[in-house]
């Protein structure tokens, strides 16, 4: 048995704990909109992808495979996928993370 001035004060917390959570997650997306509605806004086209965000992967060249050996063997040298791009055989942009804007 709980008493009951315990109970009301541990809801009262849990009251309170859960509004102050709701109210920080509340404020993070308001914020995160805001810096994206200014970036649109206000930033230029990235110079390194030309605005699309992503570029074709420069290790692979476009491939999505590279040639690689685990010892340096040129009778056995197996095709792996592209550790960069995973296969997709673009990468994306690290000047403007993937927005296609910088600041």
């Amino acid at each position: 048995m709980i008493p009951p001035l315990l109970r009301t004060l541990a809801k009262g917390s849990i009251v309170l704990i859960g509004g102050s959570i709701t109210i920080s997650a509340l404020t993070t997306s308001i914020l995160r909109r805001k810096a994206l509605i200014n970036k649109e806004k206000l930033g230029k086209f990235c110079g390194c992808c030309k605005g699309k965000g992503f570029y074709i992967c420069k290790l692979c060249k476009g491939n999505g495979t590279i040639r690689w050996s685990p010892l340096y063997d040129p009778v056995f040298i197996n095709p792996c996928v592209c550790p960069t791009c995973d296969g997709h055989k673009v990468q994306r942009c690290l000047n403007c993370l993937g927005d296609g804007r910088v600041v």
